[in-house]
């Protein structure tokens, strides 16, 4: 009973890696971004609205309907840590500086992002 209530702590405790994930097509050069508090569910939920056709992205669900899966990757494109010093603290803003700033290093390398 005592290591379940501790792996019960050590999983309320835990804290999912957060940042930005691109699904980036391999036969245009577009992408999607997206900033998530948790990149794990984030990148789970994004695979399975797009195979299910009801991505809120209207026009990445298009070109991934016509290009077919196999022409996309989701990756993990930057991280985000935890400041310890910060306990409860709110990241929603600093992940959508990071989102601007992976827009803008994208849009240099000419690479376009869906709206």
């Amino acid at each position: 009973m005592d290591r379940r209530k501790e792996l019960k702590e050590q999983y309320k405790n835990s804290k999912p890696d957060m940042g930005v994930i691109i699904i980036k097509s391999e036969k245009s050069r577009k992408c999607y971004l997206e900033a998530t508090r948790n990149i794990k569910g984030a990148i789970n939920k994004s695979q399975f609205t797009l195979d299910m056709g009801s991505h809120i992205n209207k026009e990445l669900q298009k070109d991934w309907n016509e290009l077919g899966a196999s022409s996309f990757k989701i990756m993990i494109l930057e991280k985000l840590d935890y400041d310890e010093n910060k306990q409860d603290h709110d990241y929603r803003e600093e992940l959508a500086i990071l989102r601007l700033m992976c827009i803008e290093k994208l849009s240099e390398e000419g690479i376009l992002v869906y709206n």
